[in-house]
This record gives structure tokens, C-alpha cells and sequence, in this order.
């Protein structure tokens, strides 16, 4: 009997499985992470199909560039059709908790630029209920302690703020326990109503249209109409 697949394994499975869903002669929008890493090192070997990318952080856009890959500002892109992107948890319904790479406000421009969201991730992003992952919101460093209470009033969250965390923007990260994200579109509508908050990491507005998830028995796709 093999071993079964690591977990850098499945992420490499499913980044080149990604490349199916890269439109020929595009822009394609690039997301951020170790699972996202795979799938640019992937992209670089079909880097002729595409125009350029357009990239969600500083450390993506890096990575397309030594690959040759030529990366437009955001602000020169009117659509794209695929946006692609990892997940930190991800439900049944294709909503999504992201940020734990801090790039939540820029993963969440670029998605507003796409047609359709195509996520990959291990199996163990799948989850039924959100919120097991600590709930990731980029804040004005002013307002960090004023929404860490909001949270707790609110929602009985511990918000902490992250350490060492600069985002790409300038701001903190605060991660958000104890959660039970039941309403994802409805938490994310009311958070970012709130005096400070940049991006609650949320994406319901935003959801995964196509999952790709890394299994033992290989890539699972599924889909969310």
C-alpha cells in the first residue's frame, strides 16, 4: 500500500489541477499562500496561454515575476474571468473564511474583479460550520481595541491582535475565536459596517463558485450554484 499524500503534496495536486480552469489568452487573478505558491510554480509552465495576472499580495506578485509572469496593476483591469485563491476553511455552500496570510482586503479586490471564484484546498479546509479558524479582519490600527469589543458584544468572539502583522495596506490583523459563523453573508455585511474595519475575512459576497480539493483519492471538484 503507498503512503498517503502529505499535505504540500495534495496542495501541489490540486494547483496544477487549477490550471484547467486558466483561460486561454486571459488575465488570470492570482491569489495568495503555500497552496496558491503551487499553482503559480504550475502556471509558469503554461505562462504563454496567458496575457499576465493580476495578484492579491506583494509575495505572489514576486513569485509571478520570477517566473516571467507579467502582473497588471488592478487599477488597469476592468474583468477578469477566473480568480483563483485558497481557502482557511471553506463550507458546503462555497462560503469561505480567508486571511490567514493577512492578504484578506487585496484576495478580496481582485475577486471583485472575476467572473467566477475558483478555490483550491486540502480536505481538511472543508468544514460544515465556519469559524473552528480563527476569524481574520484587517482593522486601522486606531480602531483595534474598539472592534475587539464590538466582537465580543456581538458575537461572544475573542479577538486578539495578531503579532507581528503588518498587512500590504498599512493595517493590523485581529483573529476573531470562539465563533459559530452560521450567517456567513450576514456577519460579513454587518462587520464591515463597523467604524475601522478595512475587511472582515469572510467571503460570502465573494464565495467559491468551484472547489478543488486535494483528497487521498486525488482532486474532488465541487461545485456552488
Amino acid at each position: 500500500m503507498s503512503a498517503p499524500l502529505t499535505q504540500d503534496q495534495l496542495k501541489a495536486l490540486v494547483g496544477r489541477a487549477a490550471l484547467d480552469h486558466v483561460v486561454d489568452g486571459q488575465i488570470v487573478g492570482v491569489g495568495t499562500g503555500s497552496t496558491v505558491n503551487q499553482f503559480i510554480d504550475a502556471l509558469a509552465t503554461v505562462k504563454h496561454r496567458i496575457t499576465g495576472a493580476v495578484s492579491s499580495s506583494i509575495a505572489s506578485t514576486q513569485r509571478l515575476q520570477a517566473h516571467g509572469i507579467p502582473v497588471l496593476d488592478s487599477n488597469t483591469v476592468a474583468r477578469i474571468p477566473v480568480y483563483i485563491d485558497g481557502a482557511d476553511e471553506i463550507d458546503e455552500h462555497g462560503y469561505m473564511v480567508k486571511g490567514g496570510g493577512a492578504a484578506l482586503t487585496r484576495e478580496k479586490i481582485v475577486a471583485d474583479l472575476a467572473d467566477r471564484f475558483v478555490c483550491i484546498a486540502d480536505e481538511s479546509k472543508l468544514v460544515p460550520v465556519m469559524g473552528k479558524f480563527p476569524l481574520p479582519v484587517e482593522v486601522i490600527p486606531m480602531a483595534a481595541a474598539q472592534v475587539a469589543r464590538r466582537f465580543k458584544a456581538a458575537y461572544g468572539g475573542d479577538a486578539t491582535l495578531r503579532a507581528n502583522c503588518t498587512t500590504d495596506n498599512g493595517n493590523v490583523i485581529l483573529d476573531v475565536r470562539g465563533l459559530q459563523i452560521t450567517d456567513p453573508a450576514g456577519m460579513e455585511a454587518e462587520v464591515n459596517q463597523w467604524p475601522g474595519v478595512v475587511t472582515v475575512g469572510i467571503f460570502a459576497r465573494h464565495r467559491a463558485r468551484v472547489c478543488l480539493l486535494g483528497t487521498a483519492a486525488g482532486v474532488k471538484t465541487l461545485t456552488f450554484e
